[in-house]
């Protein structure tokens, strides 16, 4: 019994040892309501699908419990963030808190509230850019209540794959990044990708893609490619060294505002003199991304090899008949020629003017 006792001590003295221990490592206050809670956020669906120029709204509601309802509305603080391609980070995008207002970064002046009713957060942006791709947070807070729902908006647009004139796998992921800016396209995702996958994109080269991994589609399972009696799927090389990692890149692009065009000219034209010829028409060269766009998205379609402004020669197909890609509709790739005496035709791009 005595010993018992001493027991039973013991374990009384070390519970409440161990309790004001835990008590130390969490100082966070954790508010608890009888009947839930009284502030909610709903989002009509969780996928928006727009294009590079257009307007799209992000849809966000806010709902009240009986208690609360009543409360003003100015009270209530509205946060629209971007979330990284690798949720590791939000990027702010919107605040509005009664009459103040504020958009940040790329999105100043290309964003406001819906405002459709008084419970309405649905966030409107204009013009959109292909950097506007991805996944948005709406976070409604008022006083010690706050809730928040992702909704996605994605472009209708097509994924390429590019690789600069020195050769395949030459790109770091910075560089990677820059190429396909400097194309009128950006890096594209792991979703970007998967769903051409879908579509029948095959391509036998590994590149990046925008969260830092290494992936490459294939539809047609063979020998160089994975191995012949593997699945069709998109291979994936895994998260690189994104300084020392050299790969081709899958870049996305959407509808553009300017006219693309093959020009029509007397002569076959060097390199250089392409470039002067689209100038001198009142247009620039133009880009890799700019023919995938006008091939996929407005069926472009011309048997004719041309220069393009990163030093390649290429031709859209989107009928295909014999000696123009005879098997698929495709961007067909004729190398990268000796710029100076090598003689194509020229693709131009125009831009819209307003």
């Amino acid at each position: 019994m005595k010993s018992l006792l001493i027991l039973v001590l013991i374990s009384f003295c070390w519970a409440e040892h161990h309790s004001s221990n835990s008590t130390l490592y969490h100082d966070r206050i954790i508010h608890i309501h009888e009947n839930g809670p009284r502030l909610t956020v709903e989002v009509e669906q969780t996928k928006v699908v727009s294009h590079r120029g257009a307007n799209a709204t992000l849809p966000c509601k806010f709902v009240h419990d009986s208690v609360s309802a009543g409360s003003a509305t100015h009270k209530i603080r509205i946060k629209w963030t971007k979330l990284t391609s690798d949720y590791l980070k939000e990027v702010d995008v919107f605040v509005s808190m009664g009459h103040h207002r504020r958009s940040y970064g790329s999105y100043q002046g290309r964003v406001y509230l819906q405002r459709a009713s008084d419970n309405d957060a649905s966030l409107v942006i204009t013009d959109i850019t292909l950097e506007d791709y991805g996944r948005y947070k709406c976070e409604v807070i008022e006083g010690l209540e706050d809730d928040t729902a992702v909704v996605s908006l994605d472009l209708q647009g097509v994924v390429f794959p590019f690789f600069p004139r020195i050769g395949r796998y030459n790109l770091n992921f910075l560089e990677a990044q820059q190429a396909c800016q400097d194309q009128d396209s950006i890096i594209a995702s792991f979703d970007q990708l998967y769903d051409a996958w879908r579509l029948g994109l095959d391509w036998c080269n590994a590149g990046w893609l925008s969260d830092g991994s290494v992936q490459y589609p294939i539809t047609n399972p063979r020998e160089p490619c994975g191995g012949k009696n593997t699945v069709p799927g998109v291979r994936n090389y895994g998260y690189r060294d994104k300084d020392k990692g050299r790969y081709d890149v899958f870049c996305f692009t959407s509808n553009f505002k300017g006219r693309f065009y093959y020009l029509i000219h007397p002569t076959k034209l060097t390199y250089d003199e392409a470039v002067q010829a689209c100038i001198n028409d009142g247009s620039q060269i133009a880009k890799v991304g700019q023919m995938y766009a006008a091939w996929k998205l407005l069926n472009y379609d011309r048997c004719d090899g041309g220069w393009l402004a990163d030093g390649s020669v290429r031709y859209p197909i989107s009928r295909p008949r014999r000696r123009c890609s005879p098997n698929e509709a495709a961007v067909r790739f004729v190398g990268f020629p000796d710029k100076k005496h090598k003689l194509y035709g020229v693709y131009c791009y125009k831009e819209q003017q307003y």
